[in-house]
């Protein structure tokens, strides 16, 4: 199955709809494409927590909306930018993305207090969220076009987790750069790891695929040293939730052991992650704080349980990938290539304020 039918994971409600936040929900994917409608911070927190929107560009999105739609009601607005902006600890892009439009909002309500402002900075916050869509919107395709050029012809592409239009206002990270390498006729064939506990590579990724047509084999996240010893991967292509200042990456938990497999088979590994996923202010990969989830993630599949009861449970969501280990990162401002700190620093440019597209200012390195 192809279709062109644009994916959007994130809709903005006006009145006399909204004001709200329409989501598609991710944790009922492939079975069922069902909305969920956020009228309140406290909905969209939840939301978040339960992955109903997920991935890290999309979090950003997600964040700026969630002040926009706080300050649309007359809520407390920065407390509920601080209950948005700690739903999820290891995505950065869900901080920066609340950060931006809060102060937006508080630039145009003219103070810093909880009472809520004058109607100009609602205005002003919805205006940061869809300036910040429209930049990663931007960014999926920079990102795309910068990378497609590390995909030899013929490629055979193994990916982890989800980085598609679900995680994007744009066409996604890693995955945007597979779709530019089936367009071009470059893709033989995409690997999908299943990406356990929550299954997102299965349920998601293999979902997009068949979407977007592109030829694509689901495995069990185990039997990718097998392949990969195999001779059947040329290239790893995977996204991130956080990139520290030294440039270790931290990513769906499953990531650095494909990293390590990739190094003793010689195969390149490339993180794919807009600038906004940079966080200077984490100096290492020790210092990336990482989620740890619920047991039953783990003990229960899909409803049942697979353990025993009260067997014990160690649940992170993401583990961190060392520089040394990643071969590029592409970002819309181009290749980080090697990955050092000093490198990553000259791709250069602040991430923290946003005024829209700003496709002029991407230069490749």
């Amino acid at each position: 199955m192809t279709t062109s039918d644009p994916l959007l994971p994130l809709r903005w409600l006006e009145p006399p709809g909204g004001p709200a936040i329409e989501l598609l929900d991710q944790t009922r994917l492939p079975a069922e494409e069902t909305f969920l409608t956020c009228t309140d911070v406290p909905q969209l927190v939840d939301a978040i927590a339960r992955l109903t929107v997920r991935g890290a560009p999309l979090l950003g999105v997600a964040g700026a909306y969630g002040v926009a739609l706080a300050a649309a009601r007359g809520d407390d607005v920065p407390a509920a930018a601080a209950a948005i902006s700690t739903a999820r600890p290891t995505a950065v892009n869900l901080r920066w993305g609340t950060d931006l439009a809060l102060r937006a909002w508080r630039a145009a309500a003219g103070h810093d207090g909880p009472v809520p402002g004058p109607k100009a900075g609602a205005q002003a916050a919805l205006a940061q969220a869809r300036a910040i869509a429209d930049q990663d919107a931007a960014a999926s395709a920079a990102m795309a076009a910068h990378g497609l050029g590390l995909v030899p012809t013929g490629a055979r592409i193994l990916t982890h987790c989800n980085t598609g239009a679900l995680v994007s206002a744009g066409e996604g990270t890693a995955f945007a750069v597979i779709l530019a390498a089936h367009r071009a006729g470059r893709l033989a064939r995409l690997w999908v790891d299943e990406t356990r506990p929550l299954l997102q590579g299965a349920r998601l990724t293999a979902w997009e695929a068949r979407r977007a047509g592109i030829p694509h084999t689901l495995l069990a996240d185990s039997a990718a040293a097998g392949l990969m010893a195999s001779g059947q991967v040329d290239l790893v292509l995977t996204g991130a939730d956080r990139i520290a200042a030294d440039g270790s990456v931290a990513n769906k938990v499953g990531t650095y052991g494909l990293a390590v497999l990739a190094r003793r088979h010689g195969v390149p590994f490339v993180v794919v992650a807009p600038m906004s996923t940079v966080d200077p202010r984490t100096p290492d990969g020790p210092s990336i704080e990482v989620e740890f989830r619920a047991d039953e993630e783990v003990s229960c599949l899909a409803g049942q349980a697979v353990a025993p009861a009260g067997t014990s449970v160690w649940n992170p969501a993401f583990d961190v990938t060392p520089a040394a280990l990643i071969t590029a990162i592409v970002t819309e401002r181009g290749l980080v290539q090697p990955v050092t700190p000093g490198n990553l620093r000259d791709l250069g440019g602040s991430t923290d304020s946003v005024a829209g597209p700003q496709s002029a200012s991407y230069v490749e390195r």
